[in-house]
C-alpha cells in the first residue's frame, strides 16, 4: 500500500510538465500492488477496514478541470474508476476494494502510455519541407 500512497502524493502538487507521463505510470503500478495486496490479504481471511472521510478527492493534477493531458475518453474512464474506488473503501469487501483499485491501474496505465505519445510527438523535431526548384 506504501507504492500506492508514494504515487498519490507525487502527484499533489506536481504541474502537467513532461514528468505527467511518468507520474501516470507509477501510479498505475501502485494501484495495481494495492490491488494485489487487497487480494493476498482477501485470501488470508481479512476484511477491509473502511475509509470515511467524505471529502476524499484526487490531487489537484488529477481532477477535471485542471489542464489535464491526454484523451478525454481515457480521462472519463479514468474519473469513473477512482469515483468507484472512493466509494468503494468506504466499505468492507476488500475484494470489491481490490478490483476497484485494478480499474483505476489500468486507467492511469492507458493514460500514461497516451500522454507518453503526445510527449514525444510534440519533442520530434519538424519534418524538413521539400523544396522545390525556381
Amino acid at each position: 500500500m506504501a507504492g500506492w500512497g508514494y504515487a498519490v502524493e507525487a502527484h499533489r502538487l506536481a504541474p502537467p510538465d513532461q514528468g505527467f507521463a511518468a507520474r501516470l505510470a507509477e501510479l498505475a503500478k501502485g494501484a495495481d500492488a494495492a490491488a494485489r495486496a487487497c487480494k493476498m490479504a482477501d485470501a488470508a481471511g481479512f476484511d477491509w477496514p473502511p475509509i470515511r472521510k467524505a471529502d476524499s478527492q484526487p490531487p489537484y493534477e488529477l481532477r477535471p478541470g485542471t489542464g489535464r493531458r491526454g484523451p478525454a475518453a481515457l480521462w472519463e474512464r479514468f474519473d469513473e474508476a477512482v469515483t468507484r474506488l472512493l466509494v468503494i473503501v468506504a466499505g468492507t469487501d476488500i475484494l470489491q476494494v481490490a478490483l476497484a483499485y485494478e480499474a483505476v491501474a489500468k486507467a492511469a496505465k492507458e493514460l500514461a502510455e497516451a500522454v507518453a505519445d503526445e510527449d514525444r510527438a510534440s519533442a520530434a523535431p519538424p519534418r524538413a519541407r521539400a523544396r522545390r526548384s525556381a
